[in-house]
């Protein structure tokens, strides 16, 4: 097991890594001192209620928790909605919770993004723990603090910044997760090494039979190495207040359009992603940022662990795209601003890219213009 500190200007809180974490001593003592005597609303959904809702329900109950209830919406991205929202206010109201109360989020990215928003504006905000179940969740949107949920014209487009106070990331769920979740979460992971690890980017490539099987040992060593990188970055810009923690946009801006178009159901987000990263980098190289080996390289990575780096669609132009971007919370004074590779390792916030170059980029993985 490995424990994450997460430290920021106003919070910190532990990420515990590890194998069949409920049943660690420790994990239970840490858990306990924050859920001992509170009332706890378990939010799931329906893939993941099934296989652990109850197990965790249990959990609370041993650790002490003075009440726990638990509610469950629809699995996936059309759920990630202002309504599901006011479902989960009313529900903590019909259980009776107050302002000590918890939101226990559990599932993957949609839940953690769900609940973590709810929990900010719920009575002005209430505590919330994340439980992530996927890869994705684990690596990424468990950590940081950003929640929220999209509308029809583009993803996270209301939310908030709002740590959670304890997060546990147990590898073992990973044996339930369907292997194109598990890709999922990899296009996250790469993303990783592209933006501020060399050396863990050759990591993977050294290991991509590892990563395709999933070994737990394995993975617990990547989510552990995915976090300290992640607590890094919201370390030094909690907010995106610096730009710093832009970086770890990369490919998001264009996977978010074509998530968008693609009606949040023929892409997952990491599809979305991988696809995004191959745009960001063939444009760094069409201007001049960086050497095509990094393309090939990135490319080559993605292609192995079983993520696309080309969507077509036939109702889908590159103008298209380029014009869902332009709604992306990211632009700033009307301009896009885009995270490009300039090595393996290191990105540069760029918002002075002719328009023009991006749309020209977009169509080469796309293949319409």
């Amino acid at each position: 097991m490995h424990v994450v500190p997460v430290q920021t200007k106003c919070s910190s809180y532990p990420i515990y890594v590890g194998t069949e974490l409920p049943a660690a001593k420790d994990v239970k003592t840490a858990l306990a001192e924050h859920v001992e005597g509170e009332s706890c609303l378990v939010v799931t959904d329906s893939h993941v209620g099934p296989l652990y809702g109850q197990k965790i329900c249990d959990l609370l109950c041993h650790i002490g928790a003075a009440r726990v209830a638990h509610t469950t919406f629809p699995a996936g991205e059309p759920s990630k909605t202002l309504a599901t929202v006011e479902r989960l206010y009313r529900a903590a109201l019909e259980k009776g919770l107050d302002r000590q109360s918890l939101f226990i989020a559990l599932g993957g990215g949609v839940v953690g993004d769900v609940a973590g928003f709810a929990a900010a504006t719920y009575m002005r905000g209430i505590r919330f723990l994340q439980i992530p179940s996927t890869l994705l969740a684990m690596v990424d949107s468990s950590v940081g603090g950003k929640t929220g949920v999209d509308l029809p014209e583009g993803k996270n487009l209301v939310g908030a910044f709002h740590q959670p106070t304890f997060v546990m990331a147990d590898v073992s769920m990973l044996k339930t997760l369907p292997i194109r979740e598990l890709r999922c979460g990899l296009a996250e992971v790469v993303k990783y090494g592209v933006i501020m690890d060399a050396e863990f980017f050759a990591f993977l490539q050294q290991h991509v039979t590892l990563l395709c099987k999933p070994d737990l040992a394995f993975y617990e060593e990547v989510v552990t190495r995915c976090c300290k990188l992640k607590a890094r970055v919201v370390r030094e810009d909690e907010r995106e207040c610096t730009g710093y923690r832009a970086i770890l946009n990369y490919g998001h801006t264009f996977g978010h359009a074509l998530e968008v178009l693609s009606g949040y159901g023929q892409l997952t987000h990491g599809e979305a992603v991988a696809v995004g990263m191959g745009m960001a980098a063939d444009l760094a190289v069409q201007q001049g940022l960086a050497d095509p080996s990094l393309v090939e390289q990135q490319d080559k990575l993605l292609a192995k662990v079983g993520l696309p780096t080309e969507f077509m669609l036939s109702s889908i132009t590159s103008a298209d795209i380029f014009e869902t971007m332009r709604h992306d919370k990211k632009v700033s004074g009307g301009r896009l601003r885009l995270v490009l590779p300039t090595a393996i390792g290191s990105v540069e916030l760029r918002s002075d890219i002719d328009p023009d170059a991006v749309q020209h980029t977009i169509g080469g993985r796309c293949g319409k213009s």
